[in-house]
């Protein structure tokens, strides 16, 4: 199959998995119910492994281990994304069936976004070589920022995309249905709903930068990186309505997801340095597999009987333009909590 007719035939299996999802399963089940989360989730995890099936038959074994490493690292980050997306949600009180409209939104943003920083990183990388060096290190210090911000929370009342938006626009003060926006006496008003739309597309944004790296670390094929971002990002919607309810059994993983950026980092850095595969893909998913694996075991086995401190801690997480609340404050309200 030439290169054009794959990418053709690629995005026209991608849009119809987008129409089914949005045209059939939205209209039959327009709030998400666990139950479909978690099929729907299945579902998108099963095309993503029939997909690589293909990779390693039409590709080769190289380019399969590529993908799978790709969809594993960017599937793993997916989950950093459901923790701020419960905060923006719960900050703001979104209705079950609002939240539904937004995810869906962003995730077609995010499609968008990271077809565009995908091809200009590629880009970029083929035309200066020293950026390797630049997105290697870059990884590297995302991994111990996240390490940092792992306990931090985010005092949303202070957060700077909600501060610009209501000084510049008419806000209404309560929701109006899923509209983002609002005619009154003749003037557009913009819902709240709106306002924690573009948090979540700035959110999206912001992990971009980190996870187009990360796969620009495993593979140089274009096609690869694209595809296993985009299976990744097709069930995100999904994947946050199976897990929001229990996201607290999953502190922990935010420990190997930090890890893993800083693996992949490395395995950047150390490849380019010495121009070879010093850090092979196949090791490199062997231990992001390990890394995710093992701190998905011990969050389950930390939160079996969870205490307020833990449930409040699995929700801290950084949000973009957000400053964290003092940390004298913090404990103490997290102790106050545990005592009554």
């Amino acid at each position: 199959m030439n290169t054009l007719l794959l990418w053709v035939v690629f995005h026209v299996f991608i849009i119809a998995l987008l129409a089914f999802d949005l045209g059939v399963v939205q209209r039959r089940d327009r709030e998400m119910s666990v139950r479909t989360a978690l099929w729907l989730s299945l579902g998108y995890i099963v095309l993503a492994l029939a997909f690589g099936a293909g990779v390693f038959h039409f590709k080769g074994i190289d380019a399969g281990y590529e993908f799978l490493t790709g969809y594993f690292i960017e599937k793993s980050l997916s989950v950093d994304n459901i923790f701020v997306f419960l905060l923006i949600f719960l900050h703001f009180s979104v209705p079950r069936h609002a939240q539904r409209k937004v995810l869906v939104y962003g995730v077609i943003g995010a499609l968008v976004m990271r077809a565009v920083l995908i091809f200009a990183g590629a880009a970029a990388i083929a035309s200066f070589h020293w950026l390797l060096y630049v997105f290697g290190l870059f990884l590297v210090a995302s991994g111990v920022k996240m390490l940092v911000a792992i306990n931090q929370e985010p005092d949303m009342s202070r957060n700077r995309i909600v501060r610009f938006m209501r000084s510049r626009f008419r806000v209404t003060d309560e929701y109006e249905g899923e509209k983002f926006w609002v005619r009154r006496d003749g003037l557009w008003y913009m819902t709240p709903m709106f306002i924690v739309l573009v948090i979540v597309e700035t959110s999206d944004v912001i992990f971009a930068l980190d996870s187009i790296p990360a796969i620009l670390a495993v593979s140089n094929d274009t096609f690869i990186v694209y595809s296993s971002n985009v299976f990744a990002i097709l069930g995100l919607h999904a994947l946050f309505f199976a897990l929001s309810d229990i996201v607290h059994r999953f502190h922990y993983l935010k420990y190997g997801l930090s890890l893993v950026l800083i693996l992949v980092g490395a395995k950047m850095l150390l490849n380019t340095w010495f121009g070879t595969k010093v850090v092979s893909t196949e090791m490199a998913l062997a231990m992001t597999a390990a890394l995710i694996g093992a701190s998905m075991l011990y969050s389950v086995y930390r939160t079996r009987r969870p205490s307020t401190e833990e449930a409040r801690k699995a929700v801290r997480w950084w949000i973009p333009g957000t400053p964290a609340k003092e940390t004298a404050a913090s404990d103490a309200a997290v102790k106050a909590d545990d005592a009554n």
